[in-house]
């Protein structure tokens, strides 16, 4: 089943949850609507659910207006962040539960339920658990139950609020590969909400970044990542350093001529020394030792900076740094810089020593006005 959205508000008070949303979803996608706390995805998925009404706008599933269709009659499963299972039955009877509520003229025989729940628990590998009531269960073993319970109904829609933010690091990142082999296997048209980065590049066919009641970008998980369309989407999709400067005529430039770094940027060719910032992710940093002369004129360009803190375990060291003169940066804050573990030993730093540090890719955008950034794109 398809889903269409189209032009969605709807305001809380004076609050602003949704702002003319518009999305196409397609028939056996697995979507993601990523974002911050107050952005407006669960709203969104509530108004697709049926669970809230929207002030203004359109859902249609298969090209039929859904919007005045009570929540009973949408076929939708939903699968809440805490489980939401029936504490005082058993697992097999909170699977069987939406089955046994269907009309008398629909519901299926008792041996028909039973085979089918069965089918259900054996999908998510939990058939053993049948007799345990939830107390007993994990709360991972307690999310699978409440997709099976989800799926019992045969919904053309699938819905999940935050399924996996109840659960521990290691546990979440089990049932989020899981949930992708599953949803490969039934190809039921899903929604996901979630404001973990991770989850969503991981697991989704394709991410829906929301801020502030709005759309900022759709696209698969690479293209979000490899082109953000905005700052804000650059700065949400994992860590990153933000430098300020200069643009001009397709360059930036970070830090006095003669001590700082230039950058391209052709996409600005037309900036005529206007104020740009540049997003560049820890891992584009390179990072070598500071001598006497760098950034000087004599040795290579580079942004001086002190090394704070180092952490270096597993295969990745990551360092934090501060420039040894903030008006290079246009920042005091802190910069992370993430680099093999084998180079950072071959470098042989210590807390306190000077580096010299150098973009090797980075994202510029150019300000229009102090409080409206031009969006490259």
């Amino acid at each position: 089943m398809s889903i269409a959205i189209r032009n969605v508000n709807k305001a809380f008070g004076t609050f602003q949850a949704l702002n003319d949303v518009s999305l196409d979803i397609e028939s056996g996608e697995l979507v993601a609507l990523l974002g911050p706390s107050g952005c407006g995805k669960t709203t969104l998925l509530r108004i697709i659910a049926g669970l809230e009404t929207a002030d203004q706008g359109n859902i249609l599933f298969s090209g039929e207006d859904t919007t005045d269709v009570h929540v009973r009659e949408r076929n939708v499963g939903f699968v809440f962040q805490h489980y939401a299972l029936f504490t005082h039955m058993t697992v097999f009877d909170n699977v069987a539960f939406g089955l046994r509520m269907k009309p008398r003229a629909v519901r299926p025989s008792e041996a028909v339920i039973k085979q089918k729940v069965h089918e259900l628990l054996g999908l998510v590998q939990l058939d053993w658990l049948a007799d345990r009531y939830p107390a007993q269960l994990s709360g991972g073993q307690r999310q699978r139950i409440a997709l099976a319970r989800a799926l019992a109904v045969e919904p053309k829609v699938l819905l999940l609020d935050e399924p996996f933010g109840a659960l521990d690091a290691k546990v979440r990142k089990e049932l989020r590969r899981w949930l992708r082999r599953l949803h490969d296997d039934l190809h039921v048209t899903s929604i996901f909400v979630t404001h973990d980065q991770e989850e969503a590049l991981e697991v989704a066919d394709r991410v829906v970044l929301m801020n502030s009641g709005k759309v900022e970008q759709i696209g698969s998980p690479q293209q979000v990542w490899e082109h953000p369309a905005s700052p804000f989407v650059y700065g949400f999709l994992g860590d990153v350093n933000l430098f300020h400067g200069r643009a001009h005529e397709g360059e930036m430039r970070i830090g006095e001529d003669r001590h700082g770094v230039r950058l391209d940027s052709p996409e600005h060719s037309g900036a005529r020394d206007a104020k740009a910032f540049a997003y560049v992710r820890p891992h584009d940093l390179d990072v070598r030792r500071y001598v006497v002369g760098d950034s000087q004129g004599s040795g290579p360009r580079g942004i001086p900076a002190k090394l704070v803190r180092a952490i270096a375990v597993g295969p990745i060291a990551r360092l934090e740094l501060l420039p040894l003169d903030a008006t290079t940066t246009g920042s005091s804050d802190p910069i992370e810089a993430h680099l093999p573990a084998q180079t950072y030993a071959a470098l042989a730093l210590r807390e306190g020593d000077t580096v010299l540090l150098t973009p090797r890719k980075a994202r510029v955008f150019v300000e229009e006005t102090a409080d409206d950034p031009a969006l490259s794109i």
